[in-house]
C-alpha cells in the first residue's frame, strides 16, 4: 500500500538513508508483524531524522499500533565529522555535537504521527536493558560498527515475540557493497541460532521471522 500523500510529502524532505523500495518492504514487514502479533509494539533502533520511521508510522496508523523509536540522537560513528555520511546541518553549534532529535520531532509532527510513534532518547543498550514488553517487530538500523551492532543484537532480539519479526538494515553479503557489522554481527548469528527464518530480502533490508 503506498504512503499517504501527506506522509509522502514529509518523506521527500526528510534526511535519511533508506531507499523507497526498502521503505516499502519495511512497511510490509510491519503490517505482517501486526497481523501475527496484534497489540504488541514495534521497536525501531536508530531513528536519525525519522525517514524510516515514516513507513513504520504509516502502518501504525493503519493497524492502530504503536512504534517506539530509540536513539541517543548524537549520531553513529559513520555520521561524525570527517566520515562519508556526515551532515553538518544536524550539528548543534552550541555544544558542537550532532543532535537529530529536533529533526525527528519535526518529521513526526508534520506527518501527523505523534499519536502513534513514541520517541525514546537514550542509548540502545541502556533502553534494551530495562525493556520488558514483547515486540511484534524489532527494526535494527543503529550504529554500524562491530560493538554497537553486537549490542543491538544482544539487547533487542530477545524481546521479539514468537511469530514476530526482526528487520535489519544495511546487510551487505558482498564486502564491496558496504560495511560488514550488520551482516556479520547481526544477520548471520541470528540465522545461525536456528530461531529465525528469512522471509524477505529487498536491497540491503533483511526480514527474519521468529519461529
Amino acid at each position: 500500500m503506498p504512503l499517504d500523500p501527506s506522509i509522502r510529502t514529509v518523506l521527500e524532505r526528510t534526511k535519511g538513508f533508506m531507499p523507497d523500495a526498502e521503505g516499502d518492504a519495511l512497511a510490509a514487514a510491519a503490517r505482517l508483524a501486526w497481523e501475527r502479533c496484534p497489540g504488541a509494539p514495534i521497536v525501531e533502533v536508530g531513528s536519525y531524522c525519522g525517514r524510516s520511521t515514516l513507513w513504520l508510522g504509516s502502518v501504525a496508523v493503519e493497524c492502530e499500533g504503536t512504534v517506539v523509536t530509540v536513539d541517543h540522537h548524537r549520531g553513529s560513528a559513520e555520521t561524525q565529522p570527517g566520515w562519508e555520511h556526515h551532515d553538518p546541518d544536524v550539528v548543534d553549534d552550541r555544544v558542537g555535537l550532532m543532535d537529530t532529535l529536533p529533526f525527528l520531532r519535526t518529521t513526526l509532527h508534520d506527518a501527523g504521527l505523534e499519536d502513534h510513534v513514541i520517541a525514546v532518547v537514550g542509548r540502545s543498550a541502556t533502553v534494551a536493558a530495562i525493556w520488558s514488553t514483547p515486540a511484534a517487530m524489532v527494526f535494527i538500523d543503529g550504529g554500524h560498527g562491530e560493538e554497537p551492532a553486537i549490542a543491538d543484537r544482544e539487547g533487542w532480539v530477545r524481546h521479539i515475540a514468537p511469530g514476530g519479526l526482526l528487520a535489519i538494515h544495511d546487510v551487505f553479503p558482498d564486502p564491496a557493497d558496504g560495511g560488514r557489522p550488520p551482516y556479520e554481527c547481526i544477520y548471520l548469528p541470528v540465522l545461525a541460532s536456528g530461531e529465525f527464518t528469512e522471509v524477505s530480502a529487498t536491497g540491503s533490508l533483511r526480514v527474519l521471522q521468529r519461529h
